[in-house]
C-alpha cells in the first residue's frame, strides 16, 4: 500500500516563521498550502515547480479566503491532515490614539482568522483525524506598553485552542505555540547581551519553532497532546527581572 501524502495549511508563510514552518514540514514529506497577503513575496519563498507547494493569496480576515484555500487543497491533494494559524500583524500605539478600524484589524488577522480557517476545516481535518496548531506569543502572558490590540489577540488564541481541543476532540488535536523572541531577519547582527539574557542563552531562530509544531502535528508523536500551550523562549517568562 503507498504511504499516504499528509497535507498542512499554514496562513502567514511568506516570510518568518511561517517560512519555516511550511519549509520544514515540506522537508519531511508533508504536501502543503501557504496562504499569505499578495505583495507578501509569497512566491519568493517557494520553488516555482515545486509540486508539494499551493500557494494562496489572501487576507486571512476574509471568509473567502478560507473558502478558496480549502478549495484548492481539495482539488489538488484530495485531504487535509493539519493546519497552523500562524498569521499575525502587530500594531503599536499608545491606547488614546489606537482607533478602532487598527484594534479590529490586528485582532481579525490573528486570532477571528484562526475561527475562519478552523470552521473551514473542520470537516477534512475530522475525517483525517488531524490536528491544529495557533501560534500565539509570550505577549499572551506579559506585555511591553502599547500592544493591547497584540497582547489581546494571542491571549485569546490560547484560550480559542484550548476550547476547540474540547470541542473537536477526540478527533482532531488542537495545539499553542507562544514564541518569544524570534529572530526572523538578520540573526548575526544581534548584539552578545541579546543572547546572554535567554536562560537557554541564545535568541530564538524560526526553525525552533518550526520542529515543535511539526511534532504537534504528527499524531504518532504526540497524539496524546491536546489543549496545551507550548512557550518557545529559551526560559524568559520563568527569569525574574530587576532593575539594579
Amino acid at each position: 500500500m503507498p504511504e499516504v501524502k499528509r497535507v498542512a495549511l499554514v496562513t502567514g508563510g511568506a516570510n518568518g516563521i511561517g517560512r519555516a514552518i511550511c519549509r520544514y514540514l515540506s522537508g519531511l514529506g508533508w504536501r502543503v498550502g501557504v496562504i499569505d497577503l499578495p505583495g507578501s513575496g509569497l512566491g519568493r519563498g517557494f520553488p516555482p515547480q515545486a509540486r508539494n507547494i499551493v500557494l494562496i493569496e489572501g487576507d486571512v480576515r476574509e471568509e473567502k479566503t478560507a473558502a478558496r484555500a480549502m478549495a484548492a487543497l481539495t482539488e489538488r491533494f484530495g485531504r487535509l491532515d493539519g493546519l497552523v494559524c500562524n498569521a499575525g500583524i502587530m500594531t503599536r500605539k499608545p491606547l488614546r490614539r489606537l482607533t478602532l478600524a487598527e484594534w479590529h484589524r490586528v485582532i481579525d488577522t490573528n486570532l477571528t482568522a484562526a475561527f475562519l480557517l478552523t470552521r473551514a476545516a473542520e470537516t477534512a481535518l475530522r475525517k483525517a483525524r488531524g490536528a491544529i496548531v495557533t501560534i500565539a506569543s509570550t505577549r499572551a502572558k506579559m506585555s511591553e506598553p502599547n500592544t493591547e490590540s497584540y497582547s489581546a489577540s494571542k491571549g485569546g488564541l490560547v484560550a480559542l485552542s484550548h476550547a476547540l481541543a474540547i470541542s473537536l476532540g477526540p478527533d482532531v488535536r488542537v495545539n499553542c505555540v507562544s514564541p518569544g523572541w524570534i529572530e526572523t531577519k538578520d540573526y548575526a547582527a544581534l548584539r552578545r547581551k541579546d543572547h546572554a539574557q535567554h536562560p537557554a542563552g541564545r535568541v530564538g531562530k524560526p526553525q525552533d519553532v518550526a520542529e515543535i509544531v511539526a511534532f504537534l502535528l504528527d499524531a504518532e508523536r504526540s497524539g496524546f497532546v491536546t489543549g496545551a500551550n507550548f512557550i518557545i523562549d529559551g526560559g524568559m517568562t520563568r527569569k525574574m527581572i530587576y532593575d539594579e
